[in-house]
């Protein structure tokens, strides 16, 4: 679910930084310039974990402030293909069933990778998994929100250009995306196949 990502940046160091520590002034720099934001083909950033090399400082004509070319290493959270995660529900639409991991919200199950059968209750808005047992009787299992949930990771879908796929970018990933109206960064689940779903589903199987 979350991996290092090594990343290349140039941080901007205004003079009033020039008394502190070098390496903790770029580190709260790259956090705060990166830190809970989506970047195209990488993730979402989480927090710095550490920085591999600290290149030459140079100053501009016109601007006193130092620019430092640095590598560094960042907690990405980007979950693999086929892993599977454990949410909540945030809330169902005729779109799919959303789910929150608290820290990441745009996560979307579409109905053709629910339990079939499954319809969407347009009275309650959640969906349902018409359960059929062995013997022939059917039952309407609810998805409703604030319900723990298990689901597969099967798709991941970044904004596409004229986003930018650069860190130096002078207008970062999520605030261009917001503007677009479009998340920056989207994941598909599936809870199609049996142990997935709701936790509660499975707990006497």
């Amino acid at each position: 679910m979350f991996v290092l990502a090594e990343l290349k940046d140039t941080v901007r160091i205004p003079p009033s930084s020039f008394k502190s520590k070098l390496n903790n002034v770029i580190a709260d720099e790259l956090n705060r310039k990166l830190a809970n934001k989506v970047y195209k083909d990488v993730g979402l950033c989480i927090t710095l974990h550490d920085v591999t090399k600290i290149e030459e400082s140079y100053i501009f004509p016109g601007d006193g402030a130092s620019h430092t070319k640095v590598t560094f290493r960042f907690i990405v959270f980007r979950p693999w293909m086929e892993e599977i995660l454990i949410g909540k529900i945030r809330s169902c639409s005729p779109e799919g069933v959303h789910v929150t991991l608290g820290f990441f919200e745009d996560i979307v199950i579409p109905p053709h990778k629910l339990q079939h059968p499954s319809r969407f209750d347009q009275m309650e808005q959640a969906w349902v998994w018409i359960y059929k047992t062995e013997d022939g009787q059917t039952h309407d299992l609810f998805m409703d929100a604030g319900e723990v949930i298990r689901f597969r990771i099967v798709k991941e879908i970044f904004t596409e250009a004229p986003l930018p796929s650069v860190l130096n970018a002078s207008q970062d990933i999520s605030e261009k995306a917001e503007a677009n109206n479009a998340a920056p960064y989207i994941l598909h689940g599936s809870i199609d196949e049996p142990g997935l779903g709701l936790l509660t589903w499975w707990q006497n199987a």
